[in-house]
């Protein structure tokens, strides 16, 4: 049964594993304007995502709209974020067998999203389905941010896939069960990759900031 997975993220109080290869600023930080609604990614661009990630047999559900006290657990507030996020669209992604692989999510108000995020299960182990775990992120980057990174090659790194790579490696050496990476001023948005083991479970996270 399709299954939505809850999201535990407080940046704030996580014990977090930084690098300076790992944190990587492309401009300075510009102030959000009330306009911030009406730039970049919309809740539309969620079709998007599924037609493509469809090409390659995972499988995204209709969102379902969050708006009651559980919306930070679909779609939760970050230090950086100035403005409230009240609305939340959640979506369960699914192979082809219909086993649950995680969710995307997109968070803001009626007028708009300010944050999206995708979360998979990567279980039993930490590369158990990281071809999924690239091929997700790396279409979330490319429709929600640019199709630019190999282009402006953020922090040296050549691909999407070699940015996960390297957060991978750092995060296996580590004794720490949490790891976040961040990209800063990609077209005027932040990502953060968090990678998270709880108990038995693996979790790799993206989150598209405007």
């Amino acid at each position: 049964m399709n299954k939505l997975i809850l999201i535990s993220i407080i940046l704030s109080i996580i014990v977090v594993i930084s690098a300076s290869s790992l944190l990587i600023s492309e401009n300075p930080s510009e102030p959000q304007s009330k306009l911030i609604y009406e730039v970049g990614f919309t809740f539309n661009d969620v079709d998007k995502i599924k037609k493509s990630l469809s090409t390659q047999k995972i499988f995204m559900s209709s969102p379902i709209e969050i708006t009651d006290y559980t919306i930070g657990q679909y779609c939760p507030s970050f230090a950086d974020i100035q403005n409230p996020i009240n609305h939340c669209a959640t979506t369960v992604i699914t192979d082809t067998n219909g086993n649950s692989l995680g969710n995307i999510n997109m968070g803001g108000t009626t007028d708009g999203p300010i944050m999206a995020l995708a979360i998979i299960d990567s279980s039993p182990f930490l590369d158990s389905k990281q071809d999924t775990v690239n091929y997700v992120f790396q279409t979330m980057i490319e429709i929600l941010v640019c199709n630019c990174w190999e282009e402006k090659q953020p922090g040296g790194f050549e691909s999407v896939s070699a940015w996960l790579d390297a957060a991978a490696e750092k995060y296996a050496k580590s004794p720490q069960s949490i790891l976040t990476s961040k990209i800063e001023g990609l077209e005027n948005m932040n990502l953060i990759l968090e990678i998270k083991s709880t108990n038995e479970n693996y979790l790799w996270t993206l989150i598209v900031l405007k």
